[in-house]
């Protein structure tokens, strides 16, 4: 069964409700974007989650040190680096690392790029880091995804999430914008229908 990570959680109704529908990890971000949140709020919601969910830290070009700190105040279990992070870098964090991968520029994906990290593949955008709401060609992917798990994001939403998992055959899948009303508030009924859809989807033989 494919796991499944709610990105750009800013509020505790919308994080208990994406746990009780069986998410395995809800995502914080602490990086510019319409769904930051700083640490004080981050750890207000971590410290009312049900236990068995994975509390994820959203970097772009974040210091070692300040990423470190974030990690332990807020209590969180993995972080996910969303920029220019060199892999001296991403192993100087040790475990718990995701690092992400812009898939659709000219830059081909490397299977044995960040070894000791778990690798998340996202749309690649000139001008955005993430959170684009816009899928890439899925079968740049089935590649990496038969070598080492990967995480699949970019464009995901109750609608597709069925036809990715068929294709990919992800370990997870990381869904933001798919699933909201408006950016930082997400939509509980597709919320939902993304997390069942997502988990019930027949992967390839």
């Amino acid at each position: 069964m494919v796991r499944v990570k709610i990105c750009g959680i800013t509020s505790i109704d919308d994080a208990l409700a994406a746990a009780s529908f069986g998410a395995d990890a809800l995502g914080f971000i602490f990086a510019e974007s319409p769904r930051r949140v700083n640490p004080d709020h981050a750890r207000s919601i971590v410290g009312k989650l049900p236990p068995f969910v994975l509390r994820v830290g959203l970097f772009v070009n974040e210091a070692v040190e300040r990423i470190a700190e974030i990690r332990e105040y807020c209590g969180l279990h993995l972080v996910q680096l969303h920029g220019d992070e060199t892999e001296e870098e991403v192993n100087r964090l040790e475990t718990g690392v995701i690092k992400v991968v812009r898939v659709g520029g000219a830059d081909a994906i490397s299977t044995d790029a960040y070894p000791t990290a778990t690798l998340l593949l996202d749309t690649y955008s000139p001008t955005a880091r993430g959170g684009t709401g816009k899928a890439f060609d899925w079968s740049l992917a089935t590649g990496p995804a038969k070598c080492r798990p990967i995480i699949l994001a970019g464009g995901l939403t109750p609608e597709n999430v069925t036809d990715a998992v068929r294709i990919v055959n992800p370990y997870a899948v990381d869904v933001s914008s798919g699933v909201e009303s408006e950016p930082g508030r997400k939509d509980h009924e597709k919320l939902a229908r993304f997390i069942r859809r997502a988990k019930t989807a027949d992967r390839p033989a």
